[in-house]
């Protein structure tokens, strides 16, 4: 279940890196706020997958 924690945390610095242009783009905080909710779900949902916590 590697990949499937891999692709979560990369979805999630993905969905960050999308947070941060949002930022620096002035869009609207609703939307920034709903971004940063799914960035924080993949990458704690990742995190909590690997094997290691486990």
């Amino acid at each position: 279940m590697t990949g499937l924690s891999t692709l979560l945390i990369v979805v999630g610095l993905f969905l960050l890196g999308g947070v941060i242009s949002f930022v620096k783009q002035k869009m609207p905080k609703s939307l920034i706020v709903l971004l940063s909710i799914g960035a924080a779900m993949c990458l704690v949902a990742g995190i909590l997958r690997l094997e290691v916590w486990n």
